[in-house]
Order: structure tokens, then C-alpha cells, then sequence
């Protein structure tokens, strides 16, 4: 039996949709994956330029895999969170190398892959291959959260319970759970959003528990904010514009010119080393990771 949420949201979306390179018919399954990776945490506005480059750059698994994981650093630019670039690096190889280039449409060979986890693996069965699994973000949650739980704001990490309350609500044919699972969650990014939702213009608004309540305020833990100035985080990002603009190794000098600190900056090279970012090429000297041992 069909949830009452399905049909109006996804009645909804057919209206409301953003016309989005990803979201067209002929996008490729790498095209839907490089999408996801570059979408988590970061909006769509910031992510379209940097995607069509990329695409153009690398069509395919494994013309990435065959470049340096340091080019897709550098490619990265100001995306934030740069792991994500060694990690889509690290995913492409390994579709080269175990899936003849081709992503897997399989949910578990999916989740195999390097740098995939359960919310990407799951992404990419829906969008790319339109196969029926709960698709858990930050938007999805949101929604349901309010419209079935009654609560302003889920949990802060993905609980079992919201699962099972995803998956019940999901239409059982894949065709419809796939669309199903992008509608809602447009859905939260565009109408439910978390600070000012708009519930004049949503299409479940009379069936939303939360607002039937009176929208009673969030009373769970306080939220994490996300700070930026002044933290590991912002030197990191200075640190990885110098290597990124550079044409080959970089000295020590110029690294130490761009935060006066020397004990954060010290602190934030450690942890773009340990995280594979960076690698020492002599003592005093960096460069962005080429894949290939360092000569000692």
C-alpha cells in the first residue's frame, strides 16, 4: 500500500524540479557519482561549475584513475572538505581495476568501493540505476522528521528507527521508490529547509504531524554549528591553495607565509600529510600526492 506522502510529493516535484545536469536522462552513472561526492556538505551552486569541469576532464572511472590523486585534488579547488577528491580518486581506480571501468549497479559492490559509504552507495542505486533504496541525507531527514515523527530536526547521526521509517515510506515498485527518493528530497532543499521552512507552499503540509502539533521547538541536543575562521580547517585550505596553484614542490617558506602561527600551522601540514593530501618530498619540501613512492 502506497504511503500517503508518495503521491503529492512526487506530483510536486514533477512541477517544481530543478533542471540539473545529473538529474537529465542521458547523465552516465560516473556523472551521478561524481555529483554525490562533490554534493555532500557543499550546495548545488558551488558544485556546477567545478562538476562540468570535471566531467569534461575526466568523462569516465578511468580517466581519473589513470591522472595523479593530486590532480583531482588541485581540481577540487575551494569545494571544502578535499578528502572527498583522493576519495572519488580512490573509487574511480577501483572501478578500473574491478568493474572494467564500468560503475557497478549492484548496491553492494557499490558500497565495496573505496570512499563509499551507505548514503553514496544508495544515491547511486537510485538516481543512476533506479533501484529502490532508502536515500538518507540531511534534507531527506529532515522531512520526515516533521512529517511523520513531529520533531523540528532529526538526530544528529542516522538512527535505526529512521531507517525503517524511510524504507516504510518508499513506494514498493523501484521505478517509483527512485523517484520517490529524489522528490523528497528537493522537497527539503527547497520548501522544508531547516531554518524557515515554507509549509504554505508544501505539498503535505496538511498531513505534516509537525505542524500539526503548532511546530513545537526542537528540544534534542544543541546542534553543531560550523565555524570556519580561525580553525585547522581554514589553515588547511590556505595551506592547500598554495600546493594547488603551484606547478611543482613547494618550499617550506612558502607554506609558513601564509598563516603566522606556527604551531596550528604546524598541526594542520600534519594532519594534510597523515590524510594523504600532501606528500613530503624532502625535508622542508611538499607537493600534492602524485601516487608514486617518495625517493628517500
Amino acid at each position: 500500500m502506497p504511503h500517503a506522502l508518495n503521491d503529492p510529493v512526487i506530483a510536486w516535484y514533477a512541477d517544481h524540479a530543478r533542471d540539473l545536469p545529473w538529474r537529465t536522462p542521458d547523465a552516465s552513472a560516473w556523472a551521478v557519482m561524481v555529483s554525490e561526492f562533490m554534493l555532500q556538505q557543499t550546495p548545488v551552486s558551488r558544485v556546477l561549475p567545478m562538476y562540468e569541469a570535471w566531467l569534461t576532464r575526466w568523462p569516465t572511472p578511468t580517466a581519473l584513475a589513470d591522472d595523479e590523486p593530486g590532480e583531482a585534488v588541485r581540481a577540487w579547488g575551494r569545494l571544502g572538505y578535499p578528502r572527498r577528491a583522493l576519495r572519488l580518486h580512490g573509487a574511480a581506480t577501483a572501478i578500473r581495476d574491478r568493474h572494467k571501468g564500468e560503475v557497478p549497479d549492484d548496491h553492494e559492490k557499490l558500497l565495496a568501493l573505496p570512499g563509499v559509504g551507505e548514503y553514496t552507495a544508495a544515491a547511486v542505486a537510485s538516481f543512476a540505476f533506479r533501484q529502490r533504496h532508502a536515500v538518507l541525507d540531511t534534507n531527506v531527514r529532515r522531512v520526515l522528521a516533521r512529517t511523520v515523527d513531529g520533531t523540528e530536526y532529526p538526530p544528529q547521526s542516522t538512527t535505526a528507527a529512521e531507517r525503517r521509517t524511510a524504507t516504510d515510506a518508499m513506494p514498493l515498485a523501484d521505478e517509483t521508490a527512485a523517484t520517490w527518493a529524489v522528490a523528497v528530497m528537493e522537497l527539503g532543499a527547497l520548501v522544508c529547509t531547516a531554518r524557515t521552512p515554507r509549509c504554505a507552499d508544501c505539498p503535505v503540509a496538511a498531513m505534516c504531524a509537525w505542524r500539526l502539533a503548532g511546530k513545537p521547538a526542537y528540544a534534542g541536543p544543541p546542534r553543531r554549528g560550523q565555524t570556519y575562521a580561525g580553525t585547522d580547517r581554514q589553515v588547511r585550505g590556505k595551506l592547500l591553495a598554495v600546493l594547488r596553484e603551484a606547478h611543482g614542490p613547494v618550499p617550506q617558506a612558502r607554506l609558513d607565509a601564509v598563516w603566522d602561527e606556527p604551531v596550528q600551522r604546524a598541526r594542520a601540514l600534519d594532519g594534510l600529510v597523515a590524510d594523504g593530501l600532501v606528500e613530503p618530498v624532502a625535508d622542508g619540501v611538499y607537493r600534492l600526492p602524485t601516487g608514486a613512492p617518495v625517493s628517500s
